[in-house]
């Protein structure tokens, strides 16, 4: 058996992280996860509202009895979703383990605390990841350049930046961003991390929410199919190769405001990507793991051949190519 500090401060047999995603981090997933010995995240925003989250986690709980977590991301809004009831949600419920991302967690975390929830929170650089343990999380995730979704603006792939923030950090630190195979897991460990998480490979996998077509597109797509869009905004975000997203990168390479991409970005288009399997219909997140994915397994498969992978490196060619 593998296991980590990680492993011990957030309860969990393997550290390994299935990352909340919009429209994905559903019961079906995350009990897969939690069953398998890893940590999955149901996602908040995806429930329309906070009774409709407490009625998910319960039906988590009916599919595992293992531990999982809910994740809470905290964007700008013109008209922000109910944070507070969000929160008062997960705590209500029982969840002892939250991963926050986006704004600055720190007004939610005495609540969290007071009531023995852990806290991961997900940064982009080294200096959002200081600031974390400084306020108190529990633990950092850092998303290297590779990553779907929001990689940041500093544009530091995970090679530099796990071990950047690794020696900086006192805890626990979960590399994400282009982990999909054991080979990666230890990788993430040889930086300093003590765990991986992953969106894309567990998008990919039988029991994640989404349309079969979506995932035999990944399979299909290699390390090259992402487009990264809003950067002439300063808000990156990195999503599969599309009609849409080369369109919304078109638009604002040649000066357009989010104005003029604001329908084609609408969250409405990209669940229906997910839910009917149009994959031009709007953009969807896929990181550059793509590449490393060439199947549609279970989540236990996922997860037992990464870790199966990682041991045997170690204790294998890891270990014989070493010279007394």
């Amino acid at each position: 058996m593998l296991t980590t500090r990680f492993c011990d401060t957030f309860g969990v047999e393997h550290p390994i992280v299935q990352g909340g995603m919009q429209w994905v981090g559903r019961a079906e997933l995350v009990a897969a996860v939690a069953d398998a010995g890893a940590l999955g995240f149901l996602t908040a925003l995806t429930q329309p509202t906070p009774e409709a989250l407490v009625k998910e986690i319960t039906r988590c709980r009916e599919m595992t009895d293992k531990p999982f977590g809910v994740n809470l991301t905290i964007l700008p809004s013109i008209d922000p979703p109910p944070y507070d009831e969000y929160r008062q949600a997960i705590i209500e419920s029982g969840v002892k383990v939250v991963e926050t991302a986006g704004f600055n967690p720190q007004e939610h975390l005495p609540q969290f605390r007071a009531h023995g929830v852990k806290v991961l929170h997900k940064c982009t650089s080294v200096r959002h990841a200081v600031k974390a343990e400084e306020i108190g999380v529990d633990g950092v995730s850092i998303d290297g350049f590779e990553c779907a979704g929001h990689p940041g603006e500093d544009d530091i792939p995970g090679l530099v930046l796990i071990p950047a923030v690794t020696r900086r950090l006192s805890v626990p630190v979960i590399a994400s961003g282009g982990f999909a195979d054991g080979r990666g897991l230890v990788a993430a460990l040889a930086l300093g991390a003590e765990g991986i998480t992953m969106g894309t490979r567990f998008l990919c996998t039988v029991e994640s929410p989404v349309h079969q077509r979506v995932k035999e597109q990944i399979v299909a797509n290699d390390e090259l199919a992402t487009e990264l869009i809003f950067r002439p905004l300063r808000n990156t975000a990195r999503v599969a190769s599309n009609a849409v997203s080369r369109k919304v990168v078109e638009v604002l390479d040649e000066g357009g405001e989010f104005a003029d991409v604001r329908d084609l970005v609408a969250g409405a288009r990209g669940r229906k990507v997910f839910e009917e399997g149009d994959l031009d219909a709007g953009i969807w997140s896929a990181g550059m793991a793509q590449g490393l994915i060439d199947d549609i397994p279970t989540v236990r498969e996922v997860i037992q051949r990464i870790v199966t992978q990682a041991h045997d490196l170690i204790t294998g060619r890891l270990t014989a190519s070493r010279r007394v």
